[in-house]
């Protein structure tokens, strides 16, 4: 573990997402969030924000963007600096600034980038870009030292979370694995219940959350929710 590894929240932008896929009332407006991970000289970035060029995802989610570049410059990075690209899943609003990394490692879940290949998943141009270079994975793996990749599958069957361990506690970037801190709270208290022998009936929760909670995390941030989960014991 690097002793000085940092982890930047970097605002990409926002989309509403309707009712119906939002399930209340009304519709919810996300942001769109990706993180860049300092570590041993080296910058990773998980996620890259919201991809363009199409019509009907355009009217649908009525998005607004903030330039990768951009958000990058505010914690003293470029595209260029970034020797190490990480996407949770890859629907267009986790892989949209793909593209400004040809011949740059993406590191993706096997069976994510087969379903993303057969279409009618996200925008393929997002996809097999000119220069686009996939690291597959087939479970989880340590990607640097300190840093892991750990399978939450549930929003997609190739859905994946990076652990990146730090004094004082290992953040989790959760990505998708739930849309909100609220929600991955509730699960992690199921798996509470679950474990102290708390008779049933009590909330399913994924296998996942074990692998997860084994890490003893200090935080745990999300793709959609500004809201950060900490344990409550910290």
């Amino acid at each position: 573990m690097a002793t000085d590894t940092l982890v930047h929240r970097l605002d990409l932008g926002y989309f509403v997402r309707s009712a119906a896929e939002a399930g209340g009332p009304h519709p919810r407006v996300e942001p769109a969030l990706a993180y860049l991970v300092r570590t041993d000289g080296e910058l990773i970035l998980f996620d890259t924000g919201i991809g363009a060029g199409h019509d009907g995802v355009e009217a649908r989610y009525r998005p607004r963007r903030r330039p990768l570049g951009e958000a990058l410059a505010a914690v003293g990075a470029r595209p260029r600096d970034v020797s190490l690209v990480v996407n949770c899943h890859l629907h267009f609003d986790h892989c949209g600034g793909n593209p400004l990394f040809a011949g740059v490692p993406i590191v993706v879940q096997r069976v994510e980038l087969a379903t993303a290949r057969r279409g009618d998943y996200t925008l393929d141009h997002l996809v097999d870009f000119p220069r686009a270079r996939y690291e597959e994975l087939d479970g989880e793996a340590e990607i640097r030292p300190g840093v892991r990749v750990v399978p939450t599958p549930g929003h997609t069957d190739g859905h994946q979370s990076l652990v990146v361990e730090r004094p004082g506690g290992a953040y989790v970037l959760a990505g998708q694995a739930y849309d909100t801190a609220f929600d991955y709270g509730a699960a992690d208290f199921a798996r509470r219940a679950a474990r102290d022998g708390v008779a049933q009936p009590l909330p399913p929760y994924p296998a996942w959350m074990e692998r997860l909670a084994g890490f003893d995390p200090a935080r745990v941030l999300f793709a959609h929710d500004c809201a950060v989960w900490e344990p409550s014991g910290r």
